[in-house]
C-alpha cells in the first residue's frame, strides 16, 4: 500500500498538536505578516529570537514607519537577506498606513486583503507569504509551499520530478488532496517535516504512517 494523502491527513494529525496555527510569534495580524516575511530562508526559530523585541517598539503599521528601515535592520540583522526584508517589511507597514487602523496595535487587516491577489499587490507579499497568512489567519484552504512541503510532496511520490517549483507543487497538491484536508495542509505538514519527516535523518521510528511510506530514503 502506498501513502495516499487520505492516510496521510487520517493519521499524522494524531501527533501534531492541532491547536498550534504556526510556530512563528506574532502579536497581531501585522506582525505575523512580518514574521512570515522574516522567515524566508530562516527557521521559525531563529526568527522568533528576534520578533519579540522587535514587536515590543513596532507592532503596528505606523510604528514600524516611525521604527525606521535603520532601526528595523538592527533587530533583524541576524537573519539571512535582512536588507531585503527591511525594505519588504517598510514597503508593507507604509502599504498599509493607506487603511484605518495603520496605528492601531491590534492591527487587523481590511478585508479587502482576504483574498490572495489581493495580498500578493502588497510590498513582501508573494504567492507562498500570501497563503500562508490566509491559512493562518483567516483558515482559507490554501497551501503554502515553503521547504518542508516541497521536499516531502517529492519523496512520497504525490508530485513528480516536474514540480519543480513551488507554484507547480501546490497546484498539484490543491488536485491530489481532498477539499476537506486543504486547511490543514501547510499546518501537518510543515510540523510533521520539521520534527519528524526531517530531510536528514528522518524519525521513521517515530511516524504514524511509516508503515504505508516507501519512500526512498525511509530508515527502517
Amino acid at each position: 500500500m502506498t501513502l495516499t494523502p487520505e492516510i496521510y491527513f487520517t493519521h499524522v494529525p494524531t501527533v501534531i498538536d492541532m491547536n498550534i496555527r504556526s510556530e512563528l510569534y506574532s502579536t497581531n495580524e501585522f506582525t505575523f505578516a512580518v514574521a512570515v516575511i522574516l522567515s524566508a530562508q530562516a527557521t521559525d526559530k531563529k526568527v522568533n529570537e528576534v520578533t519579540p523585541k522587535l514587536f515590543r517598539v513596532a507592532p503596528s503599521p505606523a510604528k514600524m514607519l516611525a521604527l525606521g528601515i535603520d532601526g528595523l535592520k538592527s533587530h533583524i540583522r541576524v537573519l539571512s537577506f535582512f536588507n531585503n526584508k527591511a525594505k519588504s517589511i517598510m514597503g508593507l507597514a507604509a502599504a498599509l498606513m493607506d487603511d484605518a487602523g495603520g496605528g492601531d496595535d491590534n492591527y487587523k487587516f481590511p478585508k479587502k486583503y482576504h483574498n490572495r491577489d489581493a495580498l500578493m499587490k502588497l510590498p513582501g507579499i508573494g504567492q507562498k507569504t500570501a497563503n500562508v497568512i490566509m491559512n493562518v489567519l483567516w483558515g482559507a484552504p490554501n497551501i503554502g509551499v515553503d521547504t518542508h512541503v516541497f521536499r516531502n510532496a517529492h519523496r512520497y511520490g504525490w508530485v513528480g520530478a516536474d514540480a519543480n517549483t513551488p507554484e507547480k507543487v501546490e497546484e498539484k497538491l490543491v488536485k491530489l488532496i481532498p477539499k476537506k484536508y486543504h486547511p490543514i495542509v501547510n499546518h501537518v505538514m510543515v510540523l510533521h517535516g520539521r520534527y519528524i519527516c526531517r530531510a536528514i535523518r528522518p524519525k521513521c521510528g517515530e511516524c504514524p504512517v511509516a508503515r504505508w511510506c516507501n519512500a526512498p530514503d525511509k530508515i527502517i
